[in-house]
């Protein structure tokens, strides 16, 4: 009793520990181990007992994933799930065992090929986790990870499958993995079986009697005994326990068998990996790090080196390649279970079982820092001068419907929940709509309904390009991260500054950001959900429904700040810092004489004169401004946190030094597009007569996607050009 005692003390004060900093659990159940076992305190004496308790652990985990494992979900991403992840398997496992024997870490090639499959599981908690924490999970690298972690959930089956046979002398070893297969299917071909004609009756029986108790224990005694079953066939009993949760897991009652056997999972589960503590010599880890860190560098370059190009052959865009290879580059939780069974059949010595303990260890550490903060540092270079181009060439669209030309179109970014209604409605009032998405899944379904659609990233300049973005009427962004948000729209206004823009925020803290953009409208689905539901709520306490429409008009029009929730300065500057870390930002101090004081942000046009979004300002006399409205004023030493292209900031500083003409009262811009027949085709600025005539000046021109700022005299009007009036509204409206 007491040695339980410590055991379930020391996984409580670890995971809490691990929890406080943030970490994996399972670190923390790991350093409990090393804390009670026998190289420090010494508090477990009876280990039989708690090695029972593990081996329980181990059971109902791998029931656990067997239940958990959706073939739907699978069916989703079955291309790079199945095609991706079954070659980087094989690939990890098969250059793993080359190295690992050629340079004489391992005596035998079955052991080098242990220690491929050591190294190729990934950790599908860690990974999901931080996915779910930073709301990736819907992203087109989310569902590649998901994919692939999936196919190695159900590789672990297999290879506890051919664990034993591993272990046979080296001629006999074909034999020995040929029968455990043959075993493995004909144990399959049962399982489908039972699972399909006992298995529900069973369950049902179960659920009749109402009682959780006797629900659990039948569930528990099911798992049990075709983990046993296993075990007598000579196949492992980990394996039996996974196959039982394969089994349960298509029935009606998963979930709820789920629910009742996840506590008593965690708690067996917390003492298998203290056990697994317990085995760790930290002496050894700390004579042993600079290896250490040294393996756990090559087993990050190197998982990433197998997985990235893996995902760019499927057609996936490169930073989905490279956040999906280095996101799925750690060692797994579950490569401690197989290593723990390894050691049984002499698969792994004493040494090199230590190592991946301590590199595993370290790569789960590692990892929620990789996915939180590599998507930026992509999305950054991904936005800088000198990677743009790079990433563009090999961001193209993987796939265009049959209908290539577009003109006069609605782009919708996404086809989820929000993008398939919208696209719906828009076709149903006789609008033409081209989808950009990157999802197999989606874009299968566009192909069978015959929606025009481009399946690439959203955020590609050249995807955008292609959408014909210069000549269409309006877009829609429902993408699933903030990020790709951000970055659409920036890219889709370089394209065409006048484009209407209606973008769905995935955080409430977004809303702004986007607005400052150039979006025309964004949308909070949570918000919106929240006014509907007040609404209804107000109806039933008699408020009438002219009153309820206004009050919910006037919320939005202030562009949800009403109810947004009080944030603090730390807050917001955390946020602006976010929000500018994905893109090119520069902080530009206003010149004392520049024509701009005194202005507001709308009266300057600004964003299209320049192309900058302005996040914030801080003034001389200390006051900041967050997100500064169209009507801010601008004053003399302001400081302003421009967010743009470097082409948008030296066009500012000529904006700002009065090198071009300012708006005065009545004054405006206007976009005119110049047709094959005009006069004004082929024609110098300085030659053009009615620039000097009305006094209106060509403040842009673009040009296939090129925009030219402030064009100097000598540049000549080609027919298609797209040109930037400024002057007199008269003026404008008559030359237009």
């Amino acid at each position: 009793m007491t040695d339980l005692i410590a055991l379930f003390s020391a996984a409580a004060f670890g995971g809490l520990l691990a929890s406080i900093l943030k970490q994996p659990v399972i670190l923390g159940y790991l350093l409990a181990g090393i804390i009670v076992g026998p190289f420090e305190l010494g508090l477990i004496h009876d280990y039989e007992i708690v090695e029972t308790i593990a081996e329980l652990g181990v059971t109902f985990l791998l029931f656990a994933i067997g239940v958990e494992f959706s073939f739907a979900e699978l069916n989703k991403v079955r291309n790079i799930s199945l095609g991706g992840g079954g070659l980087q398997l094989a690939l990890t496992i098969g250059i793993t065992a080359f190295i690992s024997f050629t340079v004489g870490w391992v005596a035998s090639i079955p052991e080098g090929i242990f220690l491929g499959e050591l190294l190729s599981l990934s950790s599908t908690a860690v990974v999901i986790k931080a996915l779910m924490e930073s709301n990736e999970t819907g992203t087109s690298h989310g569902q590649v990870m998901l994919g692939i972690l999936i196919v190695q959930d159900l590789a672990l089956g297999l290879m506890l499958a051919v664990l034993p046979a591993l272990n046979q002398p080296i001629d006999e070893i074909g034999i020995a993995i040929g029968v455990a297969l043959l075993k493995l299917a004909l144990f399959a071909l049962g399982a489908i079986a039972v699972g399909k004609w006992l298995i529900p009756p069973y369950l049902k029986l179960l659920a009749k009697t109402e009682s959780k108790e006797i629900f659990l224990l039948g569930v528990v005694a099911l798992c049990l005994c075709i983990a046993l079953l296993t075990g007598e066939i000579g196949l492992s009993t980990e394996m039996g326990a996974f196959v039982a949760g394969l089994m349960i897991s298509e029935v009606e009652y998963s979930d709820q068998t789920l629910d009742y056997v996840e506590p008593l999972r965690d708690i067996c589960a917390a003492a298998f990996f203290v056990s697994i503590g317990i085995l760790i010599d930290p002496v050894f880890l700390w004579n042993n790090l600079a290896l250490i860190l040294g393996l756990v560098s090559l087993v990050f370059v190197g998982k990433s080196l197998i997985i990235t190009p893996l995902v760019i052959l499927f057609r996936y865009p490169l930073k989905t390649a490279l956040i999906a290879g280095f996101g799925l580059a750690q060692i797994g939780e579950f490569s401690f279970v197989l290593a723990d069974k390894g050691r049984d059949f002499s698969l792994i010595s004493n040494d090199i079982y230590m190592l991946v303990l301590g590199t595993t260890a370290m790569t789960l550490v590692v990892t929620p820092f990789v996915l939180k903060f590599l998507p930026i540092i992509l999305s950054e270079a991904e936005s800088s001068p000198t990677f743009e181009n790079w990433f563009a060439t090999l961001e193209k669209p993987i796939e265009i419907s049959e209908e290539s030309t577009f003109k006069n179109h609605v782009i919708v970014c996404g086809y989820g929940r929000v993008g398939k209604n919208v696209v719906k409605l828009l076709l149903n009032q006789g609008h033409k709509v081209l989808v950009i998405d990157q999802s197999e899944e989606k874009i299968k379904k566009l192909r069978d309904k015959k929606i025009p659609y481009l399946y690439g990233s959203a955020s590609s300049l050249v995807v955008l390009e292609k959408a014909e973005v210069c000549s269409a009427k309006a877009m829609a962004i429902a993408l699933p991260d903030s990020m790709s948000s951000r970055l659409c729209v920036k890219r889709a206004l370089q394209i065409n500054p006048e484009l209407d823009m209606v973008v769905r925020a995935n955080d409430a803290e977004d809303i702004e950001m986007l607005y400052q953009l150039g979006a025309k409208e964004v949308i909070q689905p949570e918000f919106e959900a929240s006014l509907e539901l007040s609404g209804h709520l107000l109806r039933v306490l008699g408020v009438s429904k002219l009153i309820i429409q206004q009050k919910i008009q006037e919320i939005r029009q202030s562009q949800y700040l009403q109810l947004q929730p009080e944030r603090s300065d730390e807050e917001i500057l955390r946020e602006l810092e976010e929000a500018v870390s994905t893109m090119n930002n520069k902080w530009y101090t206003l010149p004392a004489e520049s024509s701009l004081i005194g202005m507001t942000l709308e009266k300057a046009h600004v964003r299209r004169l320049t192309g900058v979004s302005i996040i914030e300002i801080k003034r001389s006399n200390g006051e900041k401004l967050d997100y500064p409205p169209a009507q801010t004023v601008f004053e003399k030493d302001d400081k302003l946190l421009l967010v743009g292209a470097p082409e948008d900031f030296e066009a500012f500083d000529y904006l700002a030094k009065e090198k071009v003409m300012l708006p005065k009262e009545g004054e405006s811009c206007l976009w005119v597009s110049i047709p094959k027949n005009s006069d004004l085709a082929s024609q110098k600025l300085e030659e053009i007569k009615q620039q000097k005539q009305s006094g209106v000046i060509i403040q842009g021109i673009r040009r296939k996607n090129q925009y030219i700022r402030f064009p100097d005299a000598e540049k000549d009007i080609k027919a298609g050009d797209n040109i930037l009036l400024f002057g007199k509204l008269d003026k404008l409206t008559q030359i237009s």
